[in-house]
């Protein structure tokens, strides 16, 4: 049988931040997608999850999904054959980081969640940081969908958001990592670094996208989501 693929959204995002890849790979994969803003913590996030999915599956996930993979990992390794981190990062957010979510929540209780979309999408034209149109247009009609409740909960998740770096150290199953190059928040660097101390990890770059390439370069993401999950698995010893 085939290995289900599950797919752990961004925060403010839903299923359709996959649309283009759940939309090909369900075609030869039992495709499902988890939300990710019920909960105010990882590891609630991670147990909801894990109560819903089926016993052992491939695991993708996009920034705050990404580290929801990697909680659902610590808690569950043998259920996790595969790993994929799009965007996301394992490092503890320092204070001045997770303090800096408290204006969007101002801003997203005061009705104006469509600022608070720009700022995370990375869209600032004077920097020369642009978001494609409709790419902005589906990030805003996916965080009203969310809504203040939904944000509330995984920014208290984002500030309370554990080191995960010795999780993914331990990891034996197949990881890829994906990242944009235009990534205004997280640098290539760390991409870099994070892939060099994860056992059987690739990298994959990806020029002129940034915060939500499975959108930006959807061809590209998807092609290197077909090659991982083509990657042998990892015998386990019991």
């Amino acid at each position: 049988m085939a290995e289900a693929i599950v797919f752990l959204p961004g925060i403010l995002c839903d299923a359709r931040l996959f649309g283009p890849q759940i939309a090909e790979l369900s075609a030869q994969f039992t495709v499902i997608s988890a939300p990710v803003a019920a909960d105010d913590t990882m590891t609630a996030m991670a147990t909801r999850a894990l109560n819903s999915l089926p016993n052992q599956f491939a695991l993708v996930g996009a920034g705050l999904g990404g580290v929801v993979a990697m909680e659902i990992l610590r808690l569950a390794p043998e259920r996790v054959t595969r790993l994929c981190l799009i965007a996301t990062s394992p490092l503890q957010g320092v204070p001045l980081e997770t303090l800096a979510y408290e204006p969007l929540l101002v801003a997203a209780r005061a009705g104006r969640i469509d600022e608070v979309v720009t700022h995370l999408s990375g869209h600032d034209p004077a920097k020369a940081q642009v978001i494609d149109a409709d790419v902005l247009a589906l990030l805003q009609d996916m965080a009203l969908a969310i809504g203040v409740p939904g944000f509330v909960n995984q920014v208290r998740a984002v500030q309370r958001q554990q080191d995960m770096q010795a999780v993914l150290r331990k990891s034996n199953c197949p990881t890829q990592i994906i990242f944009g190059l235009d990534d205004p928040f997280i640098m290539p660097k760390r991409y870099e670094t994070l892939a060099a101390f994860i056992p059987d990890a690739q990298l994959t770059a990806l020029p002129h996208a940034s915060v939500v390439p499975s959108l930006e370069a959807p061809a590209e993401v998807t092609r290197a989501l077909k090659a991982w999950m083509a990657r042998p698995l990892v015998l386990r010893h019991s």
